[in-house]
């Protein structure tokens, strides 16, 4: 049993070290930074800060135990101010499990406990503990959650046999990384990163006499803005592939289990009773080819951990493969491509939304650009397409207890809620909405890292009171 005090593994002190030293890297900069002019003060400030931290990290690890006594996860911690934090078993809604490249040399785990009222954090971290700890937790929390199980449907629960529900394939890792937006934000990186040298670098210097070599290599320009790209792409890939390798999901009873990660492997439980919504994703490339990805939303997790809360359960799959694995996996939700539209005079608004946002920013260029900005006139028309599609997506329909809400800013989103799951529904209309009897209806549910849920804009307003009717409690909306 688990009742006496343990320590972390060691590691754990390593671990707090690193932590902190990233947490205080900037300021330990200014002081080499702007330190005198012989460097000496600051170097023993700077050793003085480090030595600091290492003895503050190996008394943080020396400081905290943990045991499990009486029903309860008991954690004490502290260096000076002594703190005991008691978590009921009941109230535990999940145990993450991550290895990260401290914890893999060692055959450790880091294990993070969420609770229905995390907030920020995580209820508690056990930064380095051993596997065979860590499944010891986990058998005590699932012999405590179904103590109140009768003996037959206990023995019933424990021969059930796992499913998988899902497991990546090579190709399907390759498409994901590719159709991710990966490579844009990669080269913002890039550029933010340069841009912050730009006193130090001259850009302008540098540019003018390039500028001659530039005009007469058009060709080998190309060539090196496209291998950036493909740079950027690769670095993109091997970033997919690190995070989303082996990527399975697994039902286990009432719970399902998520796995993946290759230099950093993770492991996410999340109880089916704790999924407060569905979520459907297509992004424009994605949806042209027929795939999309799903995500559940879920009451567990914290604002700071938002993996746990915004659980990506299938990251990338065939569009008409999605009711098979949604309807095996959770059966409380039912896939549906039948939805009512948004009104014909809709469209108008959709279109000026649109030209409201794009013709300012293209007379802007045509003023400062002259003749290059007349390309923004293509931004125009990319806009205008871009709000005659928004407008195609705009839908809703009503299946049994469920609503569900469709959408697309750039990406088509279709969103599933449950009635028993929807904290709130709420219907707006503005003073050009009631001129068209237009209204745009907004529902909330709550997750681990605040309110999620959809909004669609200008639906017929007699669309908008059946779904606030359809909401509001009576006897025979009520499971």
């Amino acid at each position: 049993m688990m009742s006496e005090p343990r320590r972390l593994h060691p590691i754990a002190a390593v671990s707090n070290v690193l932590k902190t030293l990233k947490d205080s890297i900037i300021p330990i900069l200014i002081i080499v930074v702007f330190g005198n002019s012989e460097g000496k003060i600051q170097l023993f400030i700077t050793i003085g800060i480090i030595a600091l931290i290492l003895i503050s990290g190996i008394l943080t690890w020396l400081r905290f135990t943990y045991r499990i006594e009486e029903g309860e996860l008991r954690i004490e911690s502290g260096l000076i101010i002594r703190k005991k934090r008691y978590i009921p078993f009941e109230r535990i809604q999940s145990l993450d499990l991550s290895e990260g490249i401290l914890q893999r040399p060692f055959g450790l785990v880091k294990m993070t406990i969420e609770t229905a009222s995390s907030g920020l954090e995580a209820e508690a971290i056990l930064t380095a503990i051993s596997k065979n700890e860590a499944q010891q937790i986990q058998d005590i929390l699932s012999q405590s959650k179904n103590a109140h199980i009768e003996l037959d449907e206990q023995i019933e629960t424990e021969q059930k046999e796992e499913q998988i529900l899902y497991q990546i394939k090579p190709g399907e890792l390759i498409l994901l990384s590719s159709t991710s937006g990966g490579v844009g934000v990669v080269i913002s990186a890039v550029f933010a990163f340069l841009s912050q040298f730009a006193e130090v670098i001259p850009y302008e210097k540098v540019f003018d006499e390039l500028s001659v070599f530039i005009t007469g290599g058009v060709m080998l320009i190309s060539l090196m803005v496209f291998l950036g790209f493909v740079l950027a792409w690769l670095i993109a890939l091997i970033g997919s592939v690190l995070k989303y390798a082996n990527f399975t999901v697994r039902k286990v009873g009432e719970e399902l289990v998520i796995t993946r990660g290759l230099l950093e492997k993770k492991q996410l439980t999340i109880p089916l009773h704790r999924i407060q919504a569905l979520r459907i994703n297509e992004n424009p490339v994605r949806q042209a080819i027929g795939y999309a990805s799903v995500y559940l939303e879920s009451a567990g997790g914290s604002l700071k951990d938002a993996d746990s809360s915004k659980v990506m359960l299938l990251p990338i799959i065939k569009r008409n493969r999605i009711r098979e694995k949604i309807e095996t996996g959770l059966n409380d939700y039912q896939l549906t491509d039948m939805f009512v539209p948004a009104p014909k005079r809709a469209l108008r608004r959709y279109i000026l939304r649109g030209l409201f946002i794009s013709v300012p920013v293209a007379v802007i260029l045509l003023y400062f650009f002259s003749v290059w900005g007349l390309f923004s006139l293509v931004f125009v028309g990319l806009m205008l397409i871009l709000s005659y599609y928004r407008y195609k997506a705009a839908g809703w329909t009503i299946i049994g207890n469920q609503l569900v809400l469709r959408s697309r800013f750039i990406s088509k989103t279709t969103v599933y809620l449950r009635k028993n799951r929807t904290q709130s529904i709420s219907m707006k209309e503005t003073y050009f909405q009631k001129q068209n009897q237009l209204a745009t209806i907004s529902a909330k549910a709550m997750s681990g890292s605040g309110a999620t849920g959809g909004d669609v804009v200008d639906l017929e307003v007699e669309d908008v009171l059946s779904i606030y009717k359809w909401y509001s409690y009576t006897p025979e909306n009520t499971e």
